[in-house]
C-alpha cells in the first residue's frame, strides 16, 4: 500500500503502519501541520472549511481532522457530505481563512486523502505547500489550553448556495434547457454526486433524472475515474432508456463526462471543449489547458478570436496560467472545467449547467453536436526508465533531432508537429516515462507514441 506526501496534499489507502499508509496518527499529523502553518501566518482565530466526499473511510477521517484542528483552537465549519468545488466555495461564501476537502478523488475505495485550501477556496501553491510538509515531518504542532480549543459550526447550506451562484450565472439559461426538456441518466459512483447532480439538474430546469448507483454508500460499484472502460452500465441505460444525455462524475464532483444519445461517449477531452465553444461564443478571451490536453481547445479557442494557452499538468498550475493570461475558461482534459468568474477550481455542476445550455441552444444532439469539434485521437503510453539514464540528455537529444518543430519544456518534454504533438512526463510514483500523444487518428496517435519510444530507446 502506499502514502502520497506532496504540496497539495496528503493521499494514502486506509490501514497499515503508520508512514507507510494513510493511519490516525497521519492524518491527526497532517491536520496538524495544516492548521499550524494557518495559525503561523497571522495572529488571531482561525476558521477552516471541512468536508468530504462519499466514500467508506469519510466518516473516520473527517472526525480525526476536524478534532485535529478543535485541539489547535481552530474553529471548524463541518459540511460533512459536500462537493470538491462546494468546500471550495464555502470558504469564500463562509469568509473562511482555508479548507480541507476529504476526498481521494477518482482513486479506488481504499484510498483517502486530504486536499489543502488557502483563503481564496483554492489549492495551496507549492511554497506554502513545502511548509505544510515540513511541519509535517517536524511534528512542530502547539495545540491549545483548554478555554482555547476550537468549535464545530455546522453548515448544512453551502451546497444550495453553490447551485444558486450556478443558477445566477449570466450563461446559464434555465428558460433554454426547460424548453429543451431533456431527458438525463446519472452516475453518481455511490458518492456525493447522488445528491449534488439531480439538486442541480432540478434547480436548472430538468425534470426526467434515472439515477445510477444513487446510494452513497462509498462501495463504488465500478471503477471510480469517469473512462470509457468503466461506464458501460451508463451508456447502455442511456440507450435503454432513450435519454438525451448521460452523465458521470467522480466521487468529489470536481470532474466530468458525458455520454451521448447513441450511447457513445462525448469525449473526456471534449468535455471542455465544448464548455468553451459556448463561453467563446458570448465573451471573446483566452483559454488554457495543461500540455497533455487536446489541441481541439487550441483550434475552438483561434475559430472565436481568443488566443490559447498551456500550462503544466496540474490543478494549480492550470489556474496559475489562467490568472496570468486573463483567461476566461480553463480546465483540463480529464473533464475538468474551470469557470474563473464562478470560483478558480474544477467544478463538474458548473460543467453541466453550460454544457446544456449550450446543447439546448444549439438545437443540437449530443452527437451531432460532438461532431461539429475537431477530431483528434490520443493515445497513452509508458516506457520503464532504467536507473542510470538521464533524462536531460534524452531530451536535449530530442531536442536536437526535432529543432525544426516548437518544444515546450515547461513540464517535461513536448514536441508540437504540424498535425500531431507527443508529450513526455516522469512519474512521481513510478521508474518511468509517460507518453502522451494526439493524432488526426487513433491510429496515427498510436504510431506516433511507438516511434517516440523506439527513439528514446536508441538514445539511452
Amino acid at each position: 500500500m502506499s502514502l502520497i506526501k506532496s504540496i497539495s496534499g496528503f493521499r494514502g489507502t486506509i490501514g497499515g503502519k503508520p508512514n507507510e499508509n494513510l493511519t490516525p496518527i497521519d492524518i491527526v499529523k497532517f491536520a496538524s501541520a495544516y492548521g499550524s502553518w494557518l495559525l503561523n501566518k497571522a495572529p488571531g482565530r482561525k476558521k477552516v472549511v471541512v468536508g468530504r466526499d462519499g466514500r467508506i473511510s469519510g466518516e473516520m477521517v473527517e472526525a480525526l481532522v476536524e478534532q485535529s484542528l478543535l485541539a489547535l483552537g481552530i474553529d471548524v465549519i463541518h459540511l460533512g457530505l459536500s462537493t470538491t468545488p462546494t468546500v471550495e466555495m464555502a470558504v469564500v461564501f463562509e469568509e473562511a481563512d482555508g479548507g480541507i476537502i476529504i476526498t481521494a478523488s477518482h482513486n479506488p475505495k481504499q484510498w483517502n486523502a486530504l486536499k489543502l485550501l488557502n483563503d481564496k477556496g483554492e489549492f495551496v501553491n507549492s511554497e506554502e505547500g513545502k511548509v505544510i510538509l515540513a511541519l509535517a515531518s517536524n511534528e512542530d504542532f502547539n495545540y491549545a489550553t483548554i478555554d482555547h480549543i476550537g468549535v464545530i459550526i455546522p453548515n448544512d447550506h453551502s451546497l444550495e448556495k453553490h447551485i444558486q451562484a450556478i443558477v445566477h450565472y449570466p450563461l446559464v439559461d434555465i428558460a433554454a434547457i426547460k424548453a429543451a426538456n431533456f431527458s438525463v441518466v446519472v452516475d453518481a459512483i455511490n458518492s456525493s454526486g447522488a445528491f449534488a447532480v439531480p439538486d442541480l439538474l432540478k434547480a436548472i430546469g430538468v425534470s426526467t433524472i434515472t439515477l445510477l448507483n444513487g446510494e452513497m454508500t462509498g462501495d463504488f460499484a465500478h471503477n471510480p475515474e469517469p473512462l470509457k472502460e468503466n461506464l458501460t452500465a451508463l451508456c447502455s441505460t442511456v440507450v435503454s432508456e432513450k435519454a438525451n444525455l448521460g452523465i458521470a462524475v467522480d466521487p468529489d464532483v470536481d470532474r466530468l463526462c458525458f455520454v451521448s444519445e447513441d450511447g457513445e461517449l462525448f469525449g473526456e477531452e471534449y468535455t471542455l471543449v465544448a464548455v468553451a465553444d459556448y463561453i467563446l461564443q458570448n465573451k471573446i478571451g483566452n483559454t488554457v489547458s495543461n500540455l497533455s490536453s487536446t489541441r481541439a481547445l487550441r483550434d475552438i479557442t483561434e475559430k472565436h478570436g481568443g488566443v490559447y494557452f498551456a500550462s503544466a499538468v496540474g490543478e494549480v498550475n492550470v489556474v496559475n496560467k489562467m490568472k496570468q493570461e486573463a483567461a476566461v475558461i480553463g480546465g483540463e482534459g480529464n473533464g475538468g472545467i474551470i469557470v474563473p468568474d464562478l470560483h478558480y477550481g474544477r467544478d463538474a455542476l458548473i460543467g453541466i449547467a453550460l454544457f446544456l445550455t449550450h446543447l439546448a441552444k444549439t438545437k443540437l444532439s449530443a452527437a451531432a453536436l460532438r461532431a461539429t469539434y475537431p477530431a483528434y485521437f490520443m493515445s497513452k503510453k509508458k516506457m520503464d526508465l532504467e536507473g542510470s539514464v538521464s533524462l536531460d540528455k534524452i531530451f536535449e537529444k530530442l531536442a536536437a533531432q526535432f529543432s525544426e518543430y516548437p518544444i515546450n519544456r515547461e513540464d517535461g518534454f513536448k514536441i508540437d508537429f504540424k498535425d500531431e504533438w507527443v508529450h513526455l512526463r516522469t512519474s512521481n510514483t513510478e521508474p518511468i516515462i509517460r507518453v502522451y500523444t494526439e493524432a488526426s487518428t487513433q491510429v496515427k496517435a498510436d504510431k506516433l507514441a511507438d516511434e517516440i519510444i523506439t527513439i528514446i530507446g536508441t538514445l539511452k
